[in-house]
């Protein structure tokens, strides 16, 4: 096996799910002949042709209306957006049609489809290029949100989300696309959804994530450990439904908790996650549940988005707070 990046494996899983099943198409703006904005489809075109790569006009909402019309026909749908602030211009259709085509019809007709879009800061990019409005899409019934955090998740989780028969959000954390490589087995095998991930163990705080800041959260569990403090690292992966048992069964081990995102802390994932453990956790808690996260501000331009980003100082500081409660 050979180790590559995030944007790798989605291009990998792309590729074997159009070769395994002819009613698996991809459309969106430069998704064929430039192979994406990130070249997440390079290659694919010249693969399969234009009547399964798809270049679409610069129209979010025709994008979005168009999964809705072909997923209920039958069509895999596979929708890109380039950038998550692009992807408001179709929430119209996604969350009056797309989300609710199931319960409307009483099962008669759904939409498999999946809806790409690179997500999160870091890249100094500018204004709508850098949203991690999670959340928004999360509270939406009838839609799962998908994030993964690394190649191998990547690779699997696509391949499930592509093989699901309702709609999935999948939010692609830009800044890894290639930060970290590692060995992905390009066989079709796909990863469960609607369960995190215990990346490592641990007894005495439980760090739960997804995306992008996984990758500080676990630097930050790695110096813990030479500190004598040993966190588990929980990757929540799918945020919507959201699997909260493996998440009560870690905080029960470790009686602390401390939640870490890039979006902004009100109504964020995290606070949900908090209202979970506190309803159903509270006797196992042995300190406050501590958050992590970003500002209530739009994600600043590139010469304070640094500022805006949690490091991993952020969660050291948060553990060690939540450590001083016996």
């Amino acid at each position: 096996m050979t180790a590559i990046t995030l944007i790798e494996a989605i291009n990998q899983a792309l590729d074997y799910e159009l070769n395994a099943d002819p009613n698996v198409i991809i459309f969106g703006e430069d998704v064929g002949v430039d192979g994406g904005v990130f070249r997440a489809t390079v290659g694919l075109l010249d693969k399969y042709g234009t009547d399964r790569v798809i270049d679409t006009p610069l129209s979010e909402n025709l994008i979005a209306g168009l999964s809705v019309g072909l997923g209920t026909q039958g069509i895999k749908a596979i929708a890109e957006f380039q950038f998550m602030g692009f992807l408001y211009a179709g929430l119209d259709q996604i969350i009056s049609h797309v989300s609710r085509m199931r319960n409307r019809t009483r099962g008669r007709l759904s939409c498999p489809i999946v809806m790409r879009t690179p997500y999160g800061g870091g890249i100094h990019a500018p204004e709508h290029h850098s949203e991690s409005t999670e959340a928004l899409l999360a509270h939406i019934p009838g839609l799962r949100v998908v994030i993964p955090s690394s190649p191998a998740m990547g690779y699997g989780l696509l391949l499930a989300a592509i093989r699901d028969p309702d709609p999935v959000i999948f939010l692609e954390p830009t800044r890894i696309y290639r930060l970290v490589k590692e060995e992905v087995n390009n066989d079709g095998t796909a990863l469960p959804l609607d369960v995190c991930y215990v990346l490592r163990d641990g007894t005495d705080v439980t760090l739960v994530s997804w995306g992008a800041m996984l990758h500080e959260t676990l630097k930050a569990a790695d110096t813990l450990a030479q500190q004598g403090i040993q966190a588990a690292v929980i990757d929540v992966a799918t945020i919507k439904p959201l699997d909260m048992a493996t998440i009560i069964s870690s905080v029960q081990k470790t009686g602390r908790c401390v939640i870490i995102h890039e979006a902004a802390r009100t109504c964020g994932v995290g606070a949900e996650i908090a209202a979970n453990l506190a309803e159903f956790a509270l006797t196992s808690l042995l300190a406050p549940i501590k958050r992590v996260t970003g500002y209530d501000t739009i994600m600043p331009l590139y010469q304070l988005e640094d500022h805006y980003m949690p490091h991993e100082n952020d969660i050291l500081q948060a553990v060690h707070e939540v450590m001083e409660y016996a």
